[in-house]
């Protein structure tokens, strides 16, 4: 079984977009995150990204354009010596109820099936609390929230008190300094 550090996208690795990000050209990733996954590359974790993408669902988007921009992405991120070992995504609406948008642990579970992944020895950090709350229904001992995105709102938000004790650092590459 392997350890995985699982990844929020939208204002964890990229700048969140009041629009959605629905080409590559709304695409703006944070150096920071650059340099993290580079620093991370060499670990014993498998690096997955774990995304909400309701653009689909409300078709402003389809999912292989959203899989276009998640590959280039990880091409992108590649690029700077990081890695990306999976991708999942959850294209429905929050009206759709689906087990897979979190905070519902589907996308978390279904990785874990995929990849042989323990999930109690493994990590996410995400920029909102249904990041988190996703990843501690899923059986994750650390869940992280970091301050990018829509991360310093979240942290102030009272349905914290549901969580249990979680992590705040102020970007991706702080908390990997705190993981590796």
């Amino acid at each position: 079984m392997y350890l995985a550090l699982f990844l929020d996208r939208d204002g964890v690795i990229i700048e969140n977009r009041p629009n959605y990000v629905r080409s590559w050209e709304d695409v703006q990733i944070y150096p920071q995150a650059l340099k993290a996954l580079a620093r991370i590359s060499n670990s014993q974790y498998k690096i997955v990204m774990v995304t909400n993408q309701s653009v689909v669902g409300r078709g402003f988007i389809s999912l292989e354009m959203v899989n276009k921009i998640n590959d280039r992405l990880a091409a992108e991120i590649n690029k700077y010596g990081g890695r990306i070992d999976g991708v999942f995504v959850c294209p429905h609406a929050p009206e759709e109820n689906c087990n897979c948008r979190k905070p519902r642990p589907g996308l978390l579970l279904e990785a874990a099936k995929t990849l042989s992944i323990d999930l109690s020895r493994s990590v996410i950090i995400g920029d909102a609390l249904s990041d988190l709350l996703a990843g501690q229904s899923a059986g994750l001992d650390k869940t992280i929230l970091v301050r990018t995105g829509r991360g310093a709102t979240q942290a102030n938000l009272s349905e914290k008190s549901i969580l249990r004790p979680f992590l705040i650092f102020d970007t991706l590459y702080d908390a990997i300094l705190d993981i590796k």
